[in-house]
This record gives C-alpha cells, sequence and structure tokens, in this order.
C-alpha cells in the first residue's frame, strides 16, 4: 500500500467515521467530490466520453455485423 493510499483511506476514515471502521470506496468518493470537486468532474467527464466512444462503436460493430449477415443471405442464381 503506497503512502497516498494510506493517507487518503485514514484522511475518508476520520471525515466520515464509519461505524465498522471499514471506508469503502463511496465513502472515498463523497470525500473526494467534497475536496476536489474539479477532480471528480474530469474523472466523471472521461467516464462519459469512453462510455458514449465505446457505445459508437458498438453500433457500428453491430451494423457491419448485420450488413455481413444481409449479404450472404443473398443468392445468386446463374442461368
Amino acid at each position: 500500500m503506497s503512502k497516498l493510499k494510506e493517507y487518503i483511506i485514514e484522511f475518508t476514515g476520520n471525515e466520515k467515521q464509519p461505524e465498522n471502521d471499514e471506508v469503502t470506496i463511496e465513502h472515498i468518493v463523497e470525500v473526494m467530490a467534497k475536496q476536489f470537486p474539479e477532480l471528480v468532474i474530469k474523472i466523471a467527464e472521461e467516464n462519459w466520453v469512453n462510455g458514449y466512444s465505446q457505445a459508437l462503436k458498438d453500433v457500428d460493430y453491430m451494423n457491419s455485423k448485420k450488413n455481413n449477415e444481409a449479404s450472404e443471405d443473398v443468392v445468386e442464381i446463374d442461368n
């Protein structure tokens, strides 16, 4: 465990003071959003852009697959 990770967990524990003394990712995100909102916003924006880009790639892939399957279904008849 790095010093930074230890510090973040300790800081979050002191801020949130969970009943069972377990710091969760949700606790860390809440504290980070309060302490560094600009960082959390950038991470959220990056995740949104990556998700949107992946969705567009998935649509292109499925359209390509559908077109390939449709062209395979075409039967040419030689006279």
